[in-house]
């Protein structure tokens, strides 16, 4: 199928909703982390490429036209390149707001030995890879500004649509050419229903 739309921003920008935005647009089904735990034959792959050994790339998005959030985030570059034609969304909130959401959400499955997450790509590409297994403040929030910095530097303009969720459809739309829709731009996986999910799983478990 090949990808139409590359998210780059980090996971906790929105990205659940964005998710559902590009699907409402036509630009579905999109690749979000929602699909490995979906897809738990693709943890293999996403190990792999956590361990940076070759991966091609249509084995895991041979049946998606977008992805955005982490794991395909962390690859936004060889995902560029290897989909010449695919748009690129950088997805963004306010730093310190991100780094709460983060703290609230997902934090534990990007450290060692935590258990949330099948297989090893979480602590080893998110926890050690991007963020040194610093999850100070000042680190997670130097290293998400320096991400958001380097996206911009990296992608061309042209190509590139810098987006926060408040922003709504207008300018999604005319990035990607098509109209507006008649419902609202999509709120979900709020700090609230990420800790009620989270709770819900380790009651069953």
């Amino acid at each position: 199928m090949g990808l139409k739309v590359i998210g780059a921003g980090f996971g906790r920008t929105g990205t659940r909703s964005l998710k559902d935005a590009l699907e409402m647009l036509g630009f579905g089904p999109c690749h979000h982390m929602v699909e490995v735990f979906a897809h738990p034959e693709q943890v293999q792959f996403w190990d792999r490429a956590a361990k940076d050994e070759t991966v091609d790339w249509d084995e895991v998005f041979a049946s998606y036209n977008s992805a955005c959030d982490w794991p395909s985030c962390s690859y936004y570059r060889e995902l560029a390149e290897a989909y010449p034609d695919a748009k690129v969304i950088l997805s963004l909130r306010d730093a310190k707001s991100w780094y709460k959401s983060v703290t609230n959400t997902i934090l534990p499955a990007m450290q060692k030995n935590n258990g949330r997450l099948p297989g090893v790509f979480g602590p080893l590409k998110i926890g050690q890879k991007t963020f040194n297994d610093d999850f100070s403040e000042a680190n997670m929030i130097a290293v998400y500004e320096r991400h958001n910095e380097e996206v911009k530097r990296v992608i061309p303009k042209e190509r590139l649509l810098v987006f926060e969720a408040k922003d709504g459809w207008g300018p999604l739309c005319k990035f990607l050419g098509v109209p507006v829709p008649a419902e609202p731009y999509p709120s979900m996986n709020s700090t609230e229903e990420f800790q009620a999910r989270a709770a819900a799983m380790q009651r069953s478990e």
